[in-house]
């Protein structure tokens, strides 16, 4: 076999993989295709808002909310012993609307994680048949609540969860966001093959916008059955599609926005909190697989990084020219899938050029989740993820 054929062949996964994903991506359903009307007897919904620490978030999150063209809802903001204000700015916004209320959270119980029980206690005082979650770092347009219910119904789910555009300011943010948004993607695939599946290990939902029945809330005990997970979502998706429920998920990119952290330094501690902890919980894995995950999970980042260490390498004669040649093909192949994936996703396109720094910092962030293992810590508190 000749070495342009050999060469050609070794870079063919380079290429096909990001044409298999971008393609799965775009099996995903929208919110743009159901209706934006009320029905005409609309439920009560209960929108949910865990907070803690969440000052420089609330105000902006909550008037976004109190936007929605749905006419029947109640606000309950659960301030988590916030220490920056963040209940002041939450019971200032409830004095000049009733539809809001602020629930001051109870101190936290042993062997739950913060989150889950402010959503547990938001969901104690709501009122509503329809409960939503949303997180203090979203932004919600005036239809998306109308968008969601409505989708929820037509298609028979008892979770349905919305996946939003992120909201990237910082270069950091602008060049690992969209790394790790589409490592999930390619585990997963398109909105409907996740929604349609029946096993477990293939449902995922977006702890940033959920949507729940009351009764399917109650029959699973809500987030008391995920209270020691470190990703609330992804085990509500999970525990809820082993029970027979149904669990979907549709994209509204238009319709929810969300900054999830600002700056090198909240993303490496928050994305490293998750993608272990959480991580192991994506795949059937028994005592012995999650020791070897520990040790393999950092090594998908060196898809992105060898391609161009090898190109480079070639140029100073330390590999042969052949090799270089393929560092050179699959490093331009990434290059111009990061820059379609970059511009889907409101990310400036040229920083597709740097996707191997991206990797790198990937590789030191998923290095140092597997290090600290189930040990997770966030907004000053200390967990085990179970």
């Amino acid at each position: 076999m000749s070495t342009p054929l050999l060469v050609a062949l070794a870079a063919l996964p380079w290429v096909l993989v990001p044409v298999v994903i971008l393609w799965q991506l775009s099996k995903s359903k929208s919110l743009d295709e159901y209706t934006a009307e009320p029905p005409a007897n609309p439920p009560l919904v209960s929108v949910i808002v865990p907070a803690r620490d969440e000052a420089r978030n609330i105000e902006a999150c909550v008037r976004s909310i109190l936007t929605s063209t749905w006419p029947n809802f109640e606000l309950i903001v659960v301030n988590d012993h916030s220490t920056d204000g963040t209940g002041d700015i939450a019971r200032r916004i409830a004095a000049e609307d009733k539809r809001v209320r602020v629930v001051e959270n109870p101190g936290l119980p042993d062997g739950w994680f913060g989150k889950q029980w402010a959503c547990h206690n938001g969901a104690l005082a709501a009122r509503g048949t329809i409960l939503l979650f949303t997180d203090a770092d979203t932004r919600h347009t005036p239809k998306l609540l109308t968008l969601a219910v409505n989708a929820m119904r037509v298609r028979g789910a008892d979770l349905f969860s919305v996946a939003g555009s992120m909201v990237m300011e910082s270069f950091w943010e602008q060049l690992l966001q969209p790394h790790v948004i589409t490592l999930i993607i390619a585990r997963y695939g398109s909105t409907e093959r996740l929604s349609r599946s029946t096993d477990p290990y293939m449902k995922i939902a977006n702890g940033q916008y959920i949507l729940a029945t009351r009764e399917a809330y109650g029959e699973t005990g809500g987030h008391e059955a995920v209270r020691s997970h470190v990703a609330e979502d992804l085990r509500l998706a999970q525990e809820w599609c082993r029970e027979g429920y149904s669990v979907q998920m549709v994209a509204g990119f238009d319709w929810l926005s969300t900054r999830m952290y600002h700056g090198f330094g909240e993303l490496a501690r928050g994305w490293g909190k998750n993608v272990y902890a959480a991580g192991r919980d994506t795949l059937p894995l028994g005592r012995v697989g999650r020791a070897a995950l520990r040790l393999v999970f950092p090594l998908p980042a060196l898809w992105e990084i060898v391609p161009a260490a090898v190109a480079i390498a070639a140029l100073f004669g330390l590999v042969p020219a052949a090799a270089g040649v393929w560092g050179a093909i699959c490093y331009s192949a990434s290059v111009l899938y990061w820059a379609i994936v970059h511009f889907m996703m409101r990310a400036p396109v040229p920083l597709a050029l740097l996707h191997p720094v991206a990797a790198v910092a990937m590789f030191g962030i998923f290095t140092r989740a597997a290090w600290k293992g189930e040990r997770v810590e966030w907004k000053g508190r200390e967990y085990i993820s179970r």
